[in-house]
């Protein structure tokens, strides 16, 4: 399974090592599914899980926090955007992240803000499924 995660996603797994997000990385390092972004996906991680605000109540240095934004970066199997469609969605933020999923054939994006992507997975009849939405089908998959 090929996925997009949004930056949100990373966040998450930065937060708690337990939930849904960290078992998707974990499941990538273990190439039982295939990560895939874009050099701008890459680069959104390392600023949003170095920012101080997103580190709030964690016991994560920057340092960690990069360097675990690092290794998730590490985890992308590399898309070249050769088709832009812009705008995409409610918030421009999010183009690349749809951009990444459309040229990386993306099985799907996995997001916490499943509304923000609504319009263009309908438009391209890309699923758009929070983490553990991921999870479950896997179980599905493997049961």
């Amino acid at each position: 399974m090929r996925l997009v995660l949004d930056t949100n996603v990373i966040v998450a797994a930065l937060r708690s090592q337990t939930g849904a997000s960290a078992e998707l990385i974990r499941l990538a390092t273990r190439g039982r599914l295939t990560l895939i972004g874009t050099l701008s996906l890459a680069l959104e991680y390392l600023d949003v899980c170095a920012r101080p605000e997103v580190r709030s109540g964690l016991e994560v240095s920057e340092a960690e926090a990069t360097k675990f934004a690092e290794q998730v970066a590490a985890l992308l199997d590399p898309v070249e955007v050769n088709f832009r469609w812009r705008p995409l969605g409610p918030d421009p933020g999010d183009d690349h992240v749809i951009e990444a999923a459309l040229n990386g054939r993306a099985d799907a994006i996995v997001t916490f803000n499943v509304r923000d992507f609504a319009e263009a997975s309908k438009r391209f009849s890309l699923p758009v499924v929070a983490p553990s939405g991921i999870l479950h089908e896997l179980e599905r998959d493997n049961g």
